[in-house]
C-alpha cells in the first residue's frame, strides 16, 4: 500500500518524498505536469515544422521551435537549481516562452503553414501551460524554504 506524505492535485511536487513500502521515491522532472506537457508539445511542433519548405522553416519555423523548446528547457533548468529564487526565475522565463509560442502559432496559422487541426492542438496544449506554470511557481514559493 502506498502511503503519501503529501500530494498536490496536479503533480507539481518539489523535493517531496513518497514512502512506498519503506522505499523512498524522490520527485523526478518528468513528474511535473508543466514539464511533461511542454516537452511533448515541443516534440510535436518539431515533427510538424520539419516538413515545411526551406523559407518557412528558416523564418518562422526556427523561431517557433526555439520558443516551444525553451518552455520545457527553462522548467528543467529551474528544477535543477538549488535555491527557490533561482527556480522561480527560470519558471518565469518559461512563462514568457509560452506567450512567445502562442504568437508563433498564430503567425503560422495566418501564413497557412499549419492545418486547422495542427493549430488547434498546439493552441490547446499551450493554453494549459500558463496555469500549470503559475501553479509550479506558487508551489515552489510556498513550500521551499530558500
Amino acid at each position: 500500500m502506498i502511503v503519501l506524505l503529501f500530494y498536490c492535485s496536479i503533480v507539481l511536487l518539489f523535493n517531496c518524498v513518497f514512502f512506498m513500502e519503506g522505499n523512498k521515491k524522490y520527485l523526478q522532472l518528468s513528474d511535473i505536469e508543466a514539464y511533461f506537457v511542454s516537452f511533448s508539445l515541443s516534440n510535436y511542433v518539431w515533427s510538424v515544422i520539419v516538413y515545411w519548405d526551406y523559407f518557412s522553416k528558416d523564418t518562422v519555423g526556427k523561431q517557433f521551435v526555439k520558443a516551444v523548446d525553451s518552455i520545457s528547457a527553462n522548467i528543467a533548468e529551474g528544477f535543477g537549481r538549488y535555491n527557490k529564487k533561482d527556480k522561480i526565475h527560470f519558471y518565469h522565463y518559461s512563462y514568457g516562452s509560452i506567450k512567445e509560442s502562442l504568437d508563433w502559432n498564430q503567425k503560422a496559422k495566418v501564413r497557412k503553414l499549419l492545418t486547422e487541426a495542427q493549430y488547434d492542438y498546439i493552441y490547446t496544449e499551450l493554453d494549459k501551460l500558463p496555469k500549470l506554470t503559475r501553479q509550479l511557481i506558487l508551489y515552489t514559493d510556498l513550500h521551499l524554504k530558500h
